[in-house]
């Protein structure tokens, strides 16, 4: 398998283990992984921020770790990528106001190549009107902006995602084993396990 190059869009308070997480794993397989932030550049750090369920009606939120950008933002060529990461996290509701941010989005699913989103990074894929006749999961409280989208919301599980053609979404970061595992399929990644070693 040929290592794929990987776009992620991240901001400010992104969702720590949104963020990190696909980010760690994607490199751990082969793949290639650049996270920029519009008006950062390469060696710049976004703020994260760390989303918990804890009997509340809606998550709470810590201050996470910094997060350092490997390429800067306005140098990205969106045709030079295989395939886009926007994770959640309180980033979204101010990245979508970018027309760069948007206009990226839009290469992706014009291209037909591979899109993890996770949680609030619905909110990205809405308001780059990309959603219109597509299934897809968010953190519920954005379920509004799914449909307004004229997409599907995906209600299912919290550990749990959707894939739907070149998409592949997931409500938060208790789905990463089942959000990973399907991108990574629809990245044609393949991950084999060979017979463990006889004990001496």
């Amino acid at each position: 398998m040929t290592g794929k190059r990987i776009l992620m869009i991240v901001g400010d308070f992104a969702e720590d283990y949104e963020t990190m997480v696909p980010y760690q794993t994607l490199l751990a397989v082969g793949h290639t992984v650049h996270a920029a932030c519009p008006g950062k550049k390469a060696g710049d750090s976004v703020a994260t921020a760390i989303h918990d369920f804890e009997g509340q009606q809606t998550y709470s939120e810590k201050r996470g770790h910094n997060f350092a950008l490997n390429a800067t933002f306005a140098d990205i060529d969106p045709a030079r990528y295989d395939a886009l990461v926007i994770p959640g996290g309180r980033a979204p509701e101010y990245l979508r106001l970018d027309a760069k941010v948007i206009e990226a989005v839009r290469h992706f699913f014009d291209a037909d190549k591979p899109v993890a989103a996770v949680c609030h990074g619905a909110q990205v894929l809405a308001a780059a009107k990309v959603l219109e006749g597509r299934t897809c999961s968010a953190y519920p409280a954005c379920r509004p902006e799914v449909e307004l989208a004229g997409g599907t919301y995906a209600d299912i599980a919290i550990d749990a995602a959707v894939t739907d053609g070149n998409l592949v979404t997931a409500p938060a970061w208790p789905a990463h084993p089942a959000w990973l595992s399907q991108f990574l399929a629809v990245l044609g990644t393949s991950i084999s396990h060979g017979a463990t070693a006889k004990a001496a």
